[in-house]
């Protein structure tokens, strides 16, 4: 049975004046003791060895155990806290050098130092407790963390470091001048907690550090709201975030898997991968971000399936020489480009829905930039579905392009290779291939544009075979310039216009049509002419002589002669 003291400030019958005569006389007898400490300021330094409890007899905080620098509390053993206030500076507010120390409805108040310092092979855990300003330091040791208060830490609130194995539970943190919780080289559970208002990523891991992440809140931070650095892997869970400058970010090889995670209006991205950092990110939704939804970049490699982009402004990115795999994603309501490849970089998309973007799909940059689509629809877009540009290649493989300007387009000098694809109900044309551009494509459908099916122009290549082309308005094909190729055992249908109106240098093979077949004059010298400026690429509401193209400029000026010779 444990020996009890008795502590007042006021003295009185079998009571000690101060805690630290008590301890003494506790160590004297080798025993389990339980010290209670009656309310009041006690100013003094504690050393507690031996298997022993310090308890409050008034309500949590009415005894206060103060200094003016140094520590507070020194423990030694199997030593217990319950309803302290403890207030320190400069120093080790309370240090657990050997054995458990546990900290229960304690408040730890310190000044420009440590408010817990678990040292190397201890174990110290917080419960129901309050700590402010300092920091709570696991060093190679163990810790739990469970229902406790983390306020305005001048540097991290938690930090895990050199092998240590914490977890934190049911806590809020917040105004953390550097970190929430922090985990390098060692390993930590975050599960259940509120981050608010960090300076800078609410939780970090760094330095090959294991990281779970689980059903938490994390809102208004500076900077990340969860990142993984240097080689560290772990998983993210059931995870809200609001407000982040970054959501998710994964940098220098880290590895971690995400999962059921809403990350909401990031002042920058959701999901950021970069400098060969990986990830696997599962069924995650992102609302809103206002840069880009999911970036991958200078070298990032993420895989991500099962994603929701809803609104914001661009849905993913790979840029700069970074690669990544798209699985399952739907895409919705941006202000830009649904998906975007640019500069070396390598991107395959599967199962792919975009509604409503004004871009489906963006490739620019030189031949080792890469895109595949495969099992994608692209839904009332405003400018186009697919465009191709620089010398970059997309490979579009089941790709349906629905209600908008322009389905499929390619230009400068690089390559789209198109199979089986659809592409219906587009104002400006279906597929257009400009510049020194290559366009090869198979099993091509396109139905009811009000423009032309197909067009060729200046030096493009087309390859189309097993091609099918029914009621454009403008006709199934349109050829001018030096556009040369082949257009082999295609189909064209409908109850106007031109089957083909060609220059020449596009064979026809086995071409099955019931429509005329032109071959293109050259332009009378008054004839009408028709400048087109535009971001994304041409748009044309008829066949057109003489066209002048100019691509990713932001003015649109049309301008075309009526019949009764007055300008429009």
């Amino acid at each position: 049975m444990a020996a009890r003291y008795f502590v007042s400030p006021r003295g009185g019958r079998r009571a000690y004046r101060d805690i630290t005569s008590a301890l003494a006389a506790a160590a004297g007898r080798g025993r389990p003791a339980v010290i209670e400490i009656a309310p009041g300021l006690y100013e003094e330094a504690l050393t507690v060895r031996g298997d022993v409890q310090l308890v409050a007899l008034g309500d949590p905080g009415s005894v206060v155990v103060s200094r003016t620098g140094g520590a507070v509390l020194d423990a030694f053993g199997a030593v217990r806290v319950h309803g302290l206030m403890l207030i320190g500076r400069d120093a080790d507010v309370v240090g657990c050098h050997a054995g458990t120390l546990t900290l229960e409805h304690t408040d730890i108040r310190a000044h420009n130092g440590v408010s817990v310092h678990a040292r190397p092979n201890t174990s110290v855990t917080l419960r129901d407790s309050l700590v402010l300003h300092g920091r709570v330091l696991f060093d190679g040791s163990r810790g739990l963390v469970e229902r406790c208060r983390f306020t305005d830490a001048t540097d991290n609130a938690v930090a895990a470091i050199r092998g240590a194995d914490v977890s934190v539970q049911d806590s809020w943190i917040g105004g953390s001048a550097i970190h929430g919780v922090r985990v390098s080289g060692a390993r930590a559970r975050v599960a259940g907690c509120r981050l608010t208002d960090t300076g800078r990523a609410a939780v970090m891991a760094d330095s090959q550090a294991e990281l779970d992440v689980t059903d938490c809140a994390i809102d208004a931070v500076q900077a990340e709201a969860v990142m993984f650095i240097e080689r560290s892997r772990g998983s993210v869970a059931g995870t809200r975030v609001t407000g982040a400058q970054h959501g998710i970010a994964v940098a220098s090889g880290a590895d971690p898997v995400v999962r059921d995670c809403v990350l909401t209006e990031c002042r920058d991205t959701g999901i950021n991968v970069q400098t060969s950092g990986r990830g696997r990110f599962e069924d995650c939704e992102i609302h809103a971000a206002k840069n880009v939804a999911v970036l991958s970049t200078d070298g990032g490699a993420p895989e991500v399936r099962g994603c929701r982009i809803l609104g914001g402004n661009v849905g993913i990115a790979v840029i700069d020489a970074a690669r990544g795999r798209f699985v399952q994603v739907e895409v919705t309501d941006l202000t830009s480009v649904a998906l975007r490849v640019h500069d070396e970089s390598g991107a395959t998309f599967e199962h792919v829905r975009v509604e409503r973007c004004p871009v489906g799909l963006e490739t620019r940059g030189n031949g080792g930039t890469t895109a595949d689509v495969t099992d994608a629809v692209f839904l009332d877009f405003d400018m186009s579905a697919v465009e191709t540009i620089g010398q970059s290649r997309a490979t579009l493989r089941d790709v349906v392009a629905e209600r908008g300007p322009l389905g499929f387009g390619v230009g400068e000098e690089a390559q789209l290779f198109v199979d089986d694809c659809r592409v219906k109900a587009v104002s400006a044309g279906g597929v257009i291939a400009f510049g020194k551009a290559r366009l090869v494509a198979k099993n091509l459908t396109v139905t009811g544009s009000e423009a032309f099916g197909l067009y060729g122009t200046h030096s493009a290549r087309v390859d189309v075979v097993d091609s099918e082309f029914a009621d454009c308005a403008a006709g199934g094909a349109h050829f001018d310039g030096t556009c040369g190729g082949r257009l082999a055992n295609c189909s064209v249908s409908g109850s106007q216009g031109v089957a083909v109106q060609h220059n020449g240098l596009v064979s026809l093979v086995s071409l099955r049509t019931s429509l005329p077949i032109t071959k293109l004059v050259a332009p009378p010298a008054e004839g009408p002419t028709t400048i087109i400026n535009n971001y994304a690429g041409p748009v044309f509401n008829e066949a057109v002589h003489g066209a002048q193209l100019a691509w990713n400029n932001v003015n649109a000026i049309q301008q075309r002669t009526s019949e009764d010779g007055a300008k429009e």
